[in-house]
């Protein structure tokens, strides 16, 4: 037990250990609080009394939410030594968090989010306070689990820190060799001779090594046998890395370096992040100083990331989820422009369907007017033109096998890839899982939107067709009515006559076409109907959850027995079986997600590819069928015009024939039809115009039931 005058510590509670002091976990003696006290070792003692003093000032005067708080400078006991009291941190460092088989690919995308937040913080801080960290690496950014169970990250250790200027320069060595900048790695490690300065741009070739390893679980430039193996090689690939690469690895011994201008699929960050993220990362990882972004603009980059609103979008056709970070202050031309990037759909072929109903974008809304998505209620992306389902894009991981030779240490480590992989499976098999919940919900949605389509669109027919009907029978009874009048155009009578049949027999057909493409909709949805059936009884994630336990399970204790170095017979007996049960665990994880979870998604993935090949023939039908549809209704009211025209001039004429036949050469009989003749015209006019008025209602009426309806799944 150690103490100060307020704080106590175990030797055994150690947090972690440098090269100059050790940290512990205390609690201040009156109130039990847990603390953390840094130890400084008799190392440290042998810098320069200036250099000793510099964490104490550095932390006295950094205030910030992502830097480890520094309560007091105290003493132990005797010794006199002098310990820094901080914040305790119980989440561990982002070493330990990615270090967890979980993380292996790398932390969730929105795990890395707040990394990217906590550390642009943190670093804003020094910035403002023109401090130089040149240590960062995970093992210096402690985590912090808050009240609303969300992570905050906070900079520590900052015995290498100093106080520098973006202009000035500095010649010491400090840092960590995978994160220190070529040219120091080459005067620290290499111990070259070199007169180089070095200035504040080395903290951000350390943030991009830190920020790549958060985001894929690696390093980003391996060389053959690893960066403490092979120094002359892991200096060789910094330094002559191409421009715009982010990684390289060598993957044999004297062999050929793979550069990447790109993060891997295995990581779990989304294209729409990476997209903005790989250019930070090409121009912080940048051994020419002279080249490599400030500060400045690497925090306006940084934050211009955190300051952006993510849309998501499903695109039904292609079966991908797609996150878009845009501004919220950003036009929806923009938001679709950024979606025609990601999925090849040009914008006047998109279609958007949420929560069931058609979502009708304007061009010049803000982004933040849009309905509210999240990962598990995003927009759906429908394209007006065909396109090939693409899926989920994953990379199986691999899982190796356990030698039948008995090394507790080996063991362990591959115990620990084995169960990195079977996390991963999860992970893939949950992907396609919920891309079958989006297919068949979105399907569902389409369905059910163009049965709707369909039967308005029968309503309208049957609408025009009482209208046709209407002026079929007018022009019939004009007929007959004009039969006394010879003076009447009849050739104008016929070509109308032909007009209304020619427009009968297309609402006719169109009828009948409409009325299939319902029978085809039917039998779309009760193939869709067995397949969410099928989707709705599948467990596979289950099994490969309780799976995941038994491999998580067998892991610890391959971790355990890796503690006590040598085993009793029995217990390496018990060793033995178990790494056996976890290699038969993962197989099975693995038969489960190639032979069920797979195969049925791609099955799915077929069967979405034919309805929706029907959908868009249906919805091209349908919107042919409406813009005739529209065009008829304008032909129909030109014939009423047609026909109210030859009801006046008939009157017109038969109001002259009856001045005529009140002269004294005709009889009353004569007069009498004449009138009777015009009252029935009058009589057919007023019974047209209510015709009209009432189609008109009706129109309107059914105008507003087709105003969107709710569709549930």
């Amino acid at each position: 037990m150690q103490s100060t005058v307020n704080y106590l510590w175990l030797l055994s509670d150690v947090l972690g250990q440098g090269a100059t002091a050790s940290v512990y976990k205390a609690r201040h003696k009156k109130t039990g609080d847990q603390y953390a006290v840094k130890v400084f070792n008799h190392v440290s003692y042998l810098r320069p009394y200036e250099v000793q003093m510099r964490e104490f000032e550095m932390l006295r005067k950094l205030n910030h939410k992502n830097i480890v708080k520094l309560f007091a400078v105290e003493e132990v006991g005797i010794t006199k030594q002098k310990v820094l009291v901080m914040e305790y941190c119980a989440g561990g460092s982002l070493l330990n968090v990615l270090e967890e088989s979980e993380n292996a690919f790398g932390l969730s995308e929105a795990e890395f989010l707040i990394v990217l937040e906590s550390v642009v913080g943190g670093m804003n801080q020094l910035r403002d306070n023109g401090v130089v960290h040149r240590d960062i690496k995970p093992g210096n950014i402690m985590r912090v689990v808050g009240d609303d169970g969300q992570s905050v990250y906070k900079l520590t250790d900052f015995g290498a820190a100093r106080e520098l200027e973006d202009d000035e320069k500095f010649m010491s060595l400090y840092g960590t060799e995978e994160y220190l900048h070529p040219d120091m790695y080459e005067r620290a490690v290499l111990r070259k001779p070199q007169k180089k300065a070095y200035g504040v741009t080395v903290d951000l070739w350390s943030i991009g090594v830190t920020f790549y390893q958060a985001a894929t679980g690696s390093l980003p430039f391996i060389p053959y046998g690893g960066p403490r193996k092979n120094k002359e090689m892991m200096y060789k690939i910094t330094t002559e890395k191409p421009e715009g690469a982010i990684a390289g690895v060598q993957h044999r011994d004297c062999g050929p370096v793979e550069w990447s201008n790109e993060l891997p699929i295995s990581c779990r960050v989304s294209q729409g992040l990476k997209a903005l993220l790989v250019p930070i990362l090409a121009s912080i990882l940048e051994a020419d100083q002279a080249k490599c972004w400030g500060f400045d603009q690497f925090f306006a980059e940084a934050n211009d990331i955190l300051h952006r609103t993510v849309i998501y979008i499903f695109s039904l056709q292609q079966a991908t989820m797609h996150k878009l970070y845009v501004h919220s202050y950003n036009t929806t031309n923009l938001l679709m422009d950024a979606i025609f990037k990601q999925t090849d759909i040009s914008p006047q072929n998109q279609e958007f369907i949420y929560e069931g109903h058609r979502l009708e974008l304007e061009l010049t809304q803000q982004v933040q007017l849009l309905p509210k998505t999240t990962e598990n209620r995003p927009i759906i992306l429908v394209s007006g033109e065909p396109k090939t389902p693409i899926g989920v894009i994953y990379k199986e991981p691999e899982i190796p096998m356990f030698p039948p030779k008995f090394d507790i240490i080996n063991d362990a480590n591959l115990g620990k890839t084995v169960t990195s992989a079977v996390y991963q499976l999860l992970r893939v098999t949950k992907s396609l899982m919920k891309c079958q919940d989006f297919i068949l919900r979105g399907m569902y949605w389409i369905l059910a939107i163009l049965k709707e389509e369909c039967r308005e669109m029968l309503q309208k027919f049957t609408t025009l067709n009482l209208k046709l009907s209407f002026c079929k029978s007018t022009m019939m009874r004009i007929q007959q009515l004009y039969g006394s009048l010879p003076q009447m155009n009849v050739t104008e009578m016929d070509d109308l006559d032909v007009k209304l049949q020619s427009t009968l027999d297309f609402l006719v057909t169109s009828s009948h076409s409409v009325q299939s493409s319902q029978k085809q909709l039917d039998l779309v949805v009760a193939e869709w109907s067995k397949s969410n059936d099928v989707h709705l009884e599948d467990n596979t994630i289950g099994k490969v959850e309780v799976l995941l336990e038994k491999v998580s399970a067998i892991h610890q204790q391959l971790r355990k027995d890796r503690l006590r170095m040598k085993l009793q017979y029995n217990d390496e007996q018990i060793h033995k079986f178990e790494k056996i049960k976890m290699g038969i665990y993962a197989k099975k994880v693995q038969a489960l997600v190639r032979e069920d979870c797979v195969q049925k998604y791609q099955m799915l993935l077929a069967s979405t590819k034919d309805w929706m090949r029907i959908a868009c023939e249906i919805r091209k039908h349908l919107r042919l069928f409406s813009n005739q549809g529209v065009n008829l209704s304008q032909d129909l009211e030109n014939y009423e015009a047609q026909l109210n025209k030859i009801l006046d001039l008939g009157l017109v004429r038969l109001q002259g024939e009856q001045t005529m036949i009140r002269a004294p050469v005709f009889t009353e009989s004569s007069e009498q039809k004449c009138m009777d003749m015009i009252t029935r015209m009058k009589e057919l006019k007023q019974e047209m115009e209510g015709v009209t008025r009432e189609i008109q209602h009706n129109n309107l009426i059914i105008e507003r039931l087709g105003v969107q309806k709710p569709h549930g799944v």
